[in-house]
């Protein structure tokens, strides 16, 4: 396990993290821009020729029936039928927080404001097959449900016929009625430009490989997209005072994903980095998928030795992490110091993957470094605001002379002759009265 100890040593590391997720081939964007380009002009005969290449599966209809969803479901057992039910009831508490109500206001005879509506339509790209994942569901439907939008769209693959029953638990719960069994960069075409079955939808969320990502990326101004997701990434900050083991049990639960993950630690003594490097290593040999967490832990894993918990904090926020552990004996006194990060969990007793499933907040993040300017997905992506503006004859008049002035100064002669017109026809009618 890699141990960082010098600037010079992290600064080369930093490094190797920004390129991480460069690594995409130009084939890998010429076969997506040609799988868009196929779907615009081709529709649903070209996303069932994708789905049949790809997805080894050939359907008359895209479309998932609702007696197949209720079959399925059938066959998810009760126990994980009940995590689903408590995650949703939780995540949609934690989500009715964030609605945004519209407001105007009155200021010298003119009345501002914004009104807050939801999008009408979205989409919703959901993994299938085997390694598909209910809470994927539950994080990107219930937002949007809270949003008050209308109609929401499933695209969940189901390659060579593989159909989750506990994605089809999560879905029968939610009650989301339009689900598609399309995959891919087709099914992201198919979202962004509608086809003779699908309708377009106004904004695509939810992962994917990196045709999705790449295809979510092309498609952006067609449609709004929630990001750009890159490989899970953990970072936490830790003192003495901690369990090494409950550090390396949390840094391998993101190191499992892929290769690509990256799991930090940071911490201020010596023998505490030595005690969790151990501790990693007994881990992996009890864990089911331990090559691919020793490849992430090689490549992208590390662990730093920071002067002072300042030092870490400032370490964090230039890596901007989409996971952020403290687990210090006070963490609460590293919050003002962390700018950047998609979640933090406080203390020893709040691991990660409580927040993947359910404590609330949603799980789908900012990754890459983004976190520096996005936000974790939320009800806010599934509005839009519109501004309002009602002005009075007089107030018009009071402030014509700056918007003319302005208007001119830019060389718009129609923009200032709109305020002109006005102030003619209301000086006459008064000069008449």
């Amino acid at each position: 396990m890699r141990i960082i100890r010098s600037e010079k040593e992290l600064q080369r590391f930093l490094e190797k993290l920004r390129k991480r997720a460069e690594g995409v081939s130009p084939e890998t964007v010429s076969t997506v821009a040609e799988i868009l380009k196929k779907v615009r002009e081709r529709g649903d005969r070209a996303v069932r020729e994708y789905t049949e290449r790809f997805d080894r599966l050939r359907s008359s209809s895209l479309r998932l029936r609702r007696s197949t969803i209720k079959r399925y479901t059938r066959q998810c057992h009760e126990e994980l039928k009940r995590a689903i039910e408590l995650a949703a009831q939780r995540i949609r508490e934690f989500h009715s927080h964030q609605l945004e109500l519209s407001w105007k206001y009155r200021k010298d005879g003119i009345t501002l404001g914004q009104v807050v509506s939801p999008l009408e339509r979205v989409g919703v790209y959901v993994p299938g097959g085997k390694a598909s994942y209910p809470s994927t569901v539950l994080m990107n439907v219930i937002p949007a449900q809270v949003a008050g939008v209308r109609e929401i769209v499933l695209c969940v693959p189901t390659p060579g016929g593989e159909i989750n029953p506990a994605v089809m638990a999560a879905i029968d719960y939610l009650n989301v009625e339009e689900v598609y069994t399309i995959g891919g960069a087709q099914a992201v075409a198919a979202l962004a430009y509608g086809t003779e079955s699908i309708r377009g939808v106004d904004k695509i969320v939810g992962p994917g490989n990196i045709y999705v990502a790449i295809a979510k990326k092309m498609v952006f101004g067609a449609v709004d997209i929630d990001m750009v997701a890159g490989p899970s990434e953990i970072l936490i900050i830790t003192d003495r005072k901690t369990d090494p083991e409950l550090i390396a049990a949390d840094m391998l639960s993101q190191a499992e994903h892929d290769e690509l993950a990256s799991s930090i630690a940071i911490t201020t003594s010596e023998s505490h980095a030595s005690s969790i490097a151990d501790s990693l290593q007994a881990m992996l040999k009890r864990l089911s998928r331990a090559e691919i967490a020793r490849r992430s832990l090689r490549n992208y894993g590390a662990i730093i030795i920071a002067k002072s918990l300042k030092q870490a904090s400032a370490i964090a926020n230039t890596i901007a992490p989409e996971h952020l552990e403290i687990m210090t004996g006070e963490p609460e006194r590293l919050l003002p110091l962390i700018k950047n990060a998609g979640a933090i969990f406080l203390g020893p007793w709040t691991p990660e993957p409580l927040g993947d499933y359910v404590a609330g907040p949603n799980h789908t993040l900012p990754t890459g470094g983004t976190a520096r300017f996005f936000s974790p997905l939320g009800v806010y992506d599934f509005m839009k605001r519109t501004s309002l503006i009602r002005s009075s004859k007089t107030a018009l008049r009071r402030l014509s002379s700056a918007v003319i002035t302005l208007a001119e100064a830019e060389g718009l002669e129609a923009h200032a002759n709109t305020i002109k017109v006005r102030l003619e026809k209301a000086w006459i009618k008064k000069k008449g009265s």
